[in-house]
């Protein structure tokens, strides 16, 4: 079988879909499928292109017996909601085409979060004459309505028009939550065409590690209780929060590590230095290679995203890295992703945007070892329901059935 993947990420970016594509695509590839991704020069969140790469028509590599082909994208940073769009529709254009030379090939993906990358693999399917399936990682248009992004309501009207008739055209839509797939069944979509295949975790590579001495001295981390936010620094994820309980925190030996990129990180960063925070820590992206060496600095991990009902369906994908890491989590997200917690005994839910709340689960683990180690373990054992191996052998069925069926 060759799977021909579209999607605007990938590896050596490091967030939640390149990850995700590139793990699922290994696998697939180790079972003997060809795989083609359709992607652009990794620049993401930055709007730089990385070192090695340039921003060319068509520029090709193999990885781990992936075959990556990368097209021209107008490229911006992950701010500013209509460069954005137009970043994201001239990566729709350029995969369209890019994709007329790749030949022979049985199925396509469509990965969102940002649904024009369906748009791309909708069309492909059309003068390919083979099935599209829609792999759903966000409810575009409706998130970038919750923060406030997108206020035009003809505008957000034709979007999810064209959200609905994308699911409806597509012979699978694999969901990352069952949440996602319960919403789409109320909205009309016939509920035995979607899938859910959630998040997950290479436990090959995320699993516990001592802290690192190294980044520990640099950091000035010694002897403090660390509590880290590991990933975009976005508009969604109401980081002022975290700022908030530092504040509060101030001079009892805790750190707040933040570690990404993001719309908001400037501003945050500002904040910080305009409240004095000398127990805040700001580190830049990382290569993938080098995630885990911050994720060992961490006594926890917090997760958090703005108090919406939006947010109750998602999943961060950082909350099965975190188990596997063996991280306690703090989790201000409430819905699907807090069960698991709850679930998986893998921490403490807090309520989105309650300092206080925060503060409080900090403070009760820093005074409570045994409580503390028995989270660590109870991680670990979870991490296992999500190894991504098992979740992407999962799929790689999904996709094996549809050609078939074809």
């Amino acid at each position: 079988m060759h799977i021909l993947f579209l999607t605007d990420n990938f590896p050596p970016e490091v967030n939640a879909p390149a990850s995700r594509t590139f793990e699922h695509c290994r696998e697939w590839v180790k079972a003997g499928h060809q795989v083609t991704v359709v992607t652009c020069a990794p620049n993401f969140p930055k709007g730089k292109v990385f070192d090695g790469y340039r921003n060319k028509l068509w520029q090709t590599e193999t990885v781990e017996g992936i075959r990556v082909v990368r097209v021209w994208s107008y490229i911006t940073a992950n701010e500013g909601f209509a460069r954005r769009v137009l970043d994201y529709q001239s990566y729709m254009v350029s995969a369209i085409v890019a994709s007329l030379f790749i030949r022979k090939v049985d199925l396509i993906i469509g990965t969102s979060p940002q649904f024009f990358t369906a748009c791309a693999a909708y069309v492909v399917s059309r003068y390919k004459f083979r099935p599209y399936i829609f792999e759903l990682r966000d409810l575009w248009p409706e998130s970038i309505k919750a923060v406030g992004a997108m206020k035009n309501e003809r505008a957000i009207a034709f979007l999810e028009w064209l959200e609905l008739f994308l699911y409806r055209k597509s012979a699978k839509v694999v969901s990352v939550t069952r949440s996602f797939k319960d919403i789409l069944i109320r909205r009309g979509i016939d509920g035995s065409k979607i899938e859910v295949i959630t998040n997950g975790v290479d436990i090959s590579q995320f699993k516990p590690r001592p802290k690192d001495a190294e980044l520990t001295e640099k950091l000035g981390m010694k002897g403090k209780f660390v509590a880290g936010y590991i990933g975009t620094h976005g508009l969604a994820h109401g980081l002022e929060t975290l700022l908030e309980a530092a504040e509060r925190l101030r001079g009892q030996d805790f750190v707040f590590l933040f570690l990404g990129d993001g719309a908001r990180k400037e501003a945050l960063k500002q904040m910080a230095a305009e409240k004095k925070l000398d127990n805040v820590v700001f580190i830049d992206s990382v290569p993938k290679a080098d995630v885990p060496r911050y994720w060992s600095l961490l006594d926890v991990s917090v997760i958090h995203l703005k108090k919406t009902d939006l947010f109750t369906t998602v999943i961060p994908s950082k909350l099965f890295e975190s188990m596997g890491m063996g991280l306690p989590v703090l989790h201000g997200v409430e819905g699907e992703s807090a069960d698991i917690v709850r679930e998986e005994g893998a921490g403490i839910p807090f309520e989105p945007e309650n300092a206080e709340q925060l503060c409080a689960a900090l403070v009760r683990l820093k005074s409570n070892p045994a409580e503390l180690d028995e989270f660590r373990a109870r991680c670990l054992a979870g991490a296992k329901n999500f190894d991504r191996t098992n979740l992407a052998l999962r799929m790689m069925r999904i996709l094996e059935d549809t050609v078939a069926r074809r």
